[in-house]
Protein backbone atom coordinates (compact mmCIF):
# COMPACT_ATOMS: atom_id res chain seq x y z
CA UNK A 1 0.00 0.00 0.00
CA UNK A 2 1.26 3.45 -0.92
CA UNK A 3 0.29 6.31 1.39
CA UNK A 4 0.82 9.96 0.49
CA UNK A 5 1.03 12.28 3.49
CA UNK A 6 1.09 16.06 3.25
CA UNK A 7 4.05 17.66 4.98
CA UNK A 8 7.64 16.57 5.46
CA UNK A 9 8.85 17.66 8.88
CA UNK A 10 5.99 18.00 11.36
CA UNK A 11 5.46 15.87 14.46
CA UNK A 12 2.85 13.64 12.86
CA UNK A 13 4.67 13.16 9.56
CA UNK A 14 7.96 12.35 11.29
CA UNK A 15 6.15 9.89 13.56
CA UNK A 16 4.42 8.31 10.57
CA UNK A 17 7.71 7.87 8.73
CA UNK A 18 9.18 6.16 11.79
CA UNK A 19 6.18 3.87 12.29
CA UNK A 20 5.84 2.96 8.61
CA UNK A 21 9.52 1.97 8.45
CA UNK A 22 8.62 -1.08 10.54
CA UNK A 23 5.79 -2.08 8.18
CA UNK A 24 7.20 -3.63 4.99
CA UNK A 25 3.81 -3.58 3.24
CA UNK A 26 3.54 0.21 3.62
CA UNK A 27 5.25 2.73 1.36
CA UNK A 28 4.85 6.13 2.98
CA UNK A 29 5.55 9.12 0.73
CA UNK A 30 5.71 12.56 2.41
CA UNK A 31 4.93 15.39 0.02
CA UNK A 32 5.66 19.00 0.91
CA UNK A 33 7.39 22.12 -0.27
CA UNK A 34 8.56 22.92 -2.85
CA UNK A 35 6.52 20.24 -4.66
CA UNK A 36 3.35 20.75 -2.62
CA UNK A 37 2.21 24.16 -1.43
CA UNK A 38 -1.17 24.16 0.32
CA UNK A 39 -1.67 27.76 -0.76
CA UNK A 40 -1.45 26.62 -4.40
CA UNK A 41 -4.15 24.05 -5.31
CA UNK A 42 -2.47 23.33 -8.65
CA UNK A 43 0.72 22.24 -6.92
CA UNK A 44 -1.30 20.14 -4.47
CA UNK A 45 -3.00 18.32 -7.30
CA UNK A 46 0.17 17.61 -9.26
CA UNK A 47 2.24 16.54 -6.24
CA UNK A 48 -0.31 13.96 -5.12
CA UNK A 49 -1.10 12.75 -8.64
CA UNK A 50 2.61 12.08 -9.12
CA UNK A 51 2.62 9.75 -6.10
CA UNK A 52 -0.40 7.71 -7.26
CA UNK A 53 -1.32 6.77 -3.67
CA UNK A 54 -3.81 4.20 -2.42
CA UNK A 55 -4.78 6.58 0.39
CA UNK A 56 -3.95 10.17 1.35
CA UNK A 57 -3.22 11.49 4.84
CA UNK A 58 -3.84 15.23 5.17
CA UNK A 59 -1.50 16.15 8.03
CA UNK A 60 -0.04 19.54 7.05
CA UNK A 61 -1.80 22.58 8.50
CA UNK A 62 -1.31 26.08 9.80
CA UNK A 63 -1.18 25.47 13.57
CA UNK A 64 0.16 28.80 14.87
CA UNK A 65 -2.78 29.38 17.17
CA UNK A 66 -1.83 32.86 18.38
CA UNK A 67 -0.36 34.21 15.15
CA UNK A 68 -3.39 33.43 13.00
CA UNK A 69 -5.63 35.55 15.21
CA UNK A 70 -4.06 38.41 13.24
CA UNK A 71 -3.49 36.48 9.98
CA UNK A 72 -6.87 34.98 9.25
CA UNK A 73 -6.33 34.77 5.51
CA UNK A 74 -3.24 32.62 6.02
CA UNK A 75 -5.10 30.18 8.26
CA UNK A 76 -8.08 30.02 5.90
CA UNK A 77 -5.92 29.46 2.84
CA UNK A 78 -3.99 26.58 4.40
CA UNK A 79 -6.57 24.95 6.67
CA UNK A 80 -9.62 25.29 4.45
CA UNK A 81 -8.66 25.86 0.81
CA UNK A 82 -5.55 23.70 1.06
CA UNK A 83 -7.33 20.90 2.90
CA UNK A 84 -10.11 20.92 0.30
CA UNK A 85 -7.55 20.71 -2.51
CA UNK A 86 -5.95 17.64 -0.93
CA UNK A 87 -9.34 15.97 -0.48
CA UNK A 88 -10.37 16.81 -4.03
CA UNK A 89 -7.35 15.22 -5.66
CA UNK A 90 -7.86 12.12 -3.49
CA UNK A 91 -11.45 12.01 -4.77
CA UNK A 92 -10.18 12.35 -8.34
CA UNK A 93 -8.02 9.28 -7.73
CA UNK A 94 -10.98 7.50 -6.09
CA UNK A 95 -9.00 6.95 -2.89
CA UNK A 96 -9.85 7.72 0.75
CA UNK A 97 -8.47 10.63 2.73
CA UNK A 98 -7.58 10.70 6.41
CA UNK A 99 -7.72 14.33 7.51
CA UNK A 100 -6.33 15.51 10.85
CA UNK A 101 -8.23 18.03 12.91
CA UNK A 102 -8.26 19.43 16.42
CA UNK A 103 -10.12 19.77 19.71
CA UNK A 104 -10.09 23.51 18.96
CA UNK A 105 -13.27 23.03 16.93
CA UNK A 106 -15.03 22.94 20.32
CA UNK A 107 -15.55 25.85 22.69
CA UNK A 108 -13.94 24.03 25.59
CA UNK A 109 -16.66 25.29 27.93
CA UNK A 110 -18.40 21.98 28.66
CA UNK A 111 -17.43 19.95 31.76
CA UNK A 112 -17.24 16.55 30.03
CA UNK A 113 -15.04 14.97 27.33
CA UNK A 114 -16.35 15.95 23.91
CA UNK A 115 -17.58 13.21 21.61
CA UNK A 116 -18.08 13.33 17.86
CA UNK A 117 -21.75 14.29 18.15
CA UNK A 118 -21.18 17.34 20.33
CA UNK A 119 -21.73 20.71 18.72
CA UNK A 120 -18.61 22.31 17.28
CA UNK A 121 -18.34 25.90 18.45
CA UNK A 122 -14.81 27.21 17.92
CA UNK A 123 -13.66 30.35 19.72
CA UNK A 124 -10.41 30.95 17.85
CA UNK A 125 -9.45 31.60 14.25
CA UNK A 126 -7.46 28.39 14.26
CA UNK A 127 -10.45 26.38 15.50
CA UNK A 128 -12.79 28.06 13.03
CA UNK A 129 -10.55 27.24 10.07
CA UNK A 130 -10.06 23.65 11.23
CA UNK A 131 -13.83 23.21 11.42
CA UNK A 132 -14.32 24.75 7.99
CA UNK A 133 -11.54 22.48 6.73
CA UNK A 134 -13.35 19.41 8.09
CA UNK A 135 -16.51 20.40 6.27
CA UNK A 136 -14.67 21.17 3.05
CA UNK A 137 -12.95 17.77 3.10
CA UNK A 138 -16.23 15.97 3.74
CA UNK A 139 -18.01 17.86 0.97
CA UNK A 140 -15.52 17.05 -1.80
CA UNK A 141 -14.54 13.47 -0.91
CA UNK A 142 -17.22 11.08 0.38
CA UNK A 143 -14.48 8.60 1.37
CA UNK A 144 -13.16 10.62 4.27
CA UNK A 145 -12.12 9.92 7.83
CA UNK A 146 -11.51 12.97 9.99
CA UNK A 147 -9.39 12.39 13.09
CA UNK A 148 -9.56 15.04 15.80
CA UNK A 149 -6.82 15.00 18.40
CA UNK A 150 -5.62 17.03 21.37
CA UNK A 151 -2.39 18.06 23.10
CA UNK A 152 0.11 16.59 20.64
CA UNK A 153 3.70 16.02 21.70
CA UNK A 154 6.60 13.90 20.45
CA UNK A 155 10.40 13.72 20.39
CA UNK A 156 10.25 15.94 17.29
CA UNK A 157 9.56 19.58 16.48
CA UNK A 158 7.92 22.14 18.76
CA UNK A 159 5.61 20.88 21.48
CA UNK A 160 4.85 21.17 25.19
CA UNK A 161 7.17 18.39 26.35
CA UNK A 162 10.17 19.75 24.48
CA UNK A 163 9.39 23.29 25.63
CA UNK A 164 9.13 22.28 29.29
CA UNK A 165 12.46 20.44 29.18
CA UNK A 166 14.15 23.33 27.40
CA UNK A 167 12.95 25.86 29.98
CA UNK A 168 13.78 23.53 32.87
CA UNK A 169 17.36 23.40 31.62
CA UNK A 170 17.52 27.15 32.31
CA UNK A 171 15.19 27.77 35.28
CA UNK A 172 14.37 26.19 38.62
CA UNK A 173 10.70 27.21 38.62
CA UNK A 174 8.16 27.32 35.79
CA UNK A 175 4.65 28.80 35.88
CA UNK A 176 2.09 26.56 34.16
CA UNK A 177 -1.69 26.97 33.94
CA UNK A 178 -3.68 24.64 36.17
CA UNK A 179 -7.24 25.30 34.98
CA UNK A 180 -6.96 23.97 31.41
CA UNK A 181 -7.46 20.22 31.01
CA UNK A 182 -6.92 17.79 28.16
CA UNK A 183 -5.61 14.45 26.94
CA UNK A 184 -1.86 14.59 26.27
CA UNK A 185 -1.42 12.69 23.00
CA UNK A 186 1.83 11.26 21.71
CA UNK A 187 2.23 11.77 17.97
CA UNK A 188 3.82 8.31 17.98
CA UNK A 189 0.49 6.88 19.17
CA UNK A 190 -1.45 9.02 16.70
CA UNK A 191 0.75 7.66 13.89
CA UNK A 192 -0.15 4.12 14.96
CA UNK A 193 -3.84 5.05 14.84
CA UNK A 194 -3.52 6.59 11.38
CA UNK A 195 -1.77 3.53 9.98
CA UNK A 196 -4.37 1.29 11.60
CA UNK A 197 -7.13 3.21 9.85
CA UNK A 198 -5.25 3.15 6.55
CA UNK A 199 -4.83 -0.63 6.65
CA UNK A 200 -8.04 -1.59 8.45
CA UNK A 201 -10.67 -3.67 6.61
CA UNK A 202 -13.27 -1.03 7.55
CA UNK A 203 -11.16 1.91 6.39
CA UNK A 204 -13.91 2.84 3.95
CA UNK A 205 -16.05 3.82 6.92
CA UNK A 206 -16.51 7.58 6.79
CA UNK A 207 -16.99 10.26 9.37
CA UNK A 208 -15.37 11.96 12.33
CA UNK A 209 -13.41 10.15 15.03
CA UNK A 210 -11.51 11.31 18.11
CA UNK A 211 -8.03 9.94 18.82
CA UNK A 212 -6.26 11.12 21.97
CA UNK A 213 -4.26 9.84 24.91
CA UNK A 214 -6.24 7.90 27.49
CA UNK A 215 -6.79 9.85 30.69
CA UNK A 216 -6.95 13.53 31.52
CA UNK A 217 -4.74 16.06 33.25
CA UNK A 218 -4.14 19.78 33.53
CA UNK A 219 -1.19 21.45 31.83
CA UNK A 220 0.43 21.89 35.23
CA UNK A 221 -0.13 18.21 36.01
CA UNK A 222 1.34 17.30 32.65
CA UNK A 223 4.40 19.45 33.31
CA UNK A 224 4.86 17.96 36.77
CA UNK A 225 4.85 14.44 35.35
CA UNK A 226 7.28 15.39 32.57
CA UNK A 227 9.74 16.64 35.18
CA UNK A 228 9.23 13.57 37.36
CA UNK A 229 10.15 11.32 34.45
CA UNK A 230 13.00 13.56 33.34
CA UNK A 231 14.50 13.73 36.81
CA UNK A 232 14.34 9.93 37.13
CA UNK A 233 16.32 9.61 33.90
CA UNK A 234 18.85 12.33 34.68
CA UNK A 235 17.32 15.10 32.60
CA UNK A 236 16.19 18.69 33.29
CA UNK A 237 13.46 19.24 35.87
CA UNK A 238 11.89 22.20 37.63
CA UNK A 239 9.37 23.14 40.27
CA UNK A 240 5.92 23.80 38.78
CA UNK A 241 4.11 26.91 39.96
CA UNK A 242 0.39 26.66 39.23
CA UNK A 243 -1.22 29.76 37.73
CA UNK A 244 -4.69 30.57 36.45
CA UNK A 245 -5.41 31.18 32.77
CA UNK A 246 -6.43 34.72 33.68
CA UNK A 247 -2.85 35.35 34.82
CA UNK A 248 -1.32 33.88 31.66
CA UNK A 249 -2.67 35.87 28.74
CA UNK A 250 -2.37 34.61 25.18
CA UNK A 251 -3.51 36.17 21.91
CA UNK A 252 -5.89 33.27 21.25
CA UNK A 253 -8.12 32.01 24.04
CA UNK A 254 -7.17 28.50 25.12
CA UNK A 255 -10.02 26.07 25.86
CA UNK A 256 -10.60 25.20 29.51
CA UNK A 257 -11.55 21.68 28.48
CA UNK A 258 -9.73 19.99 25.60
CA UNK A 259 -10.72 16.46 26.63
CA UNK A 260 -11.97 14.16 23.88
CA UNK A 261 -13.93 10.93 24.19
CA UNK A 262 -12.35 8.18 22.05
CA UNK A 263 -15.04 5.53 22.57
CA UNK A 264 -16.23 5.66 18.96
CA UNK A 265 -12.76 4.99 17.53
CA UNK A 266 -12.32 2.09 19.96
CA UNK A 267 -15.70 0.67 18.99
CA UNK A 268 -15.09 0.81 15.22
CA UNK A 269 -11.36 0.11 14.99
CA UNK A 270 -10.73 -1.81 18.21
CA UNK A 271 -7.90 0.46 19.36
CA UNK A 272 -7.43 2.96 22.14
CA UNK A 273 -4.32 5.02 22.87
CA UNK A 274 -2.28 4.02 25.93
CA UNK A 275 -2.68 5.74 29.28
CA UNK A 276 -1.07 9.11 28.68
CA UNK A 277 1.58 8.69 31.39
CA UNK A 278 2.95 5.54 29.77
CA UNK A 279 3.40 7.31 26.44
CA UNK A 280 5.22 10.27 28.01
CA UNK A 281 8.06 8.14 29.39
CA UNK A 282 9.68 6.99 26.11
CA UNK A 283 9.31 10.45 24.57
CA UNK A 284 11.02 12.17 27.49
CA UNK A 285 13.79 9.58 27.47
CA UNK A 286 14.42 10.12 23.76
CA UNK A 287 14.55 13.89 24.16
CA UNK A 288 16.98 13.61 27.08
CA UNK A 289 19.23 11.21 25.18
CA UNK A 290 19.27 13.48 22.13
CA UNK A 291 19.36 16.95 23.67
CA UNK A 292 20.35 16.86 27.35
CA UNK A 293 23.02 14.24 28.01
CA UNK A 294 25.08 16.90 29.82
CA UNK A 295 22.50 17.01 32.63
CA UNK A 296 23.03 13.40 33.63
CA UNK A 297 23.27 13.18 36.59
CA UNK A 298 25.97 15.27 38.22
CA UNK A 299 24.98 18.70 36.88
CA UNK A 300 21.47 18.37 38.34
CA UNK A 301 22.55 16.87 41.64
CA UNK A 302 23.33 20.34 42.98
CA UNK A 303 19.82 21.63 42.46
CA UNK A 304 17.74 22.14 45.57
CA UNK A 305 14.55 20.15 45.77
Amino acid sequence: MKIAVTGTSGQVVTSLVEAAAAMPDIQLVPVGRPDLDLANPTSVRQAILDVKPDIVVSAAACTMVDRVEDERNLAYTINVVGAAAVAEVAATLHVPIIHLSSNYVFSGDEPYPYDEEDEAEPKTVYGYTKLRGERAVASVNPRHIILRTSGLYSPFGHNFVRTMLRIAAERQRIAVVSDQWGNPTSALDLADAILLVATHPTRHHTGIFHVAGTGETSWSGFARYIFEVSRTHGGPFAEVQEVASADYRTRAKRPSNSCLSTDKFDRIFGWRAPIWQSSVVPVVRRIINADYPRFRPKARGKRKA
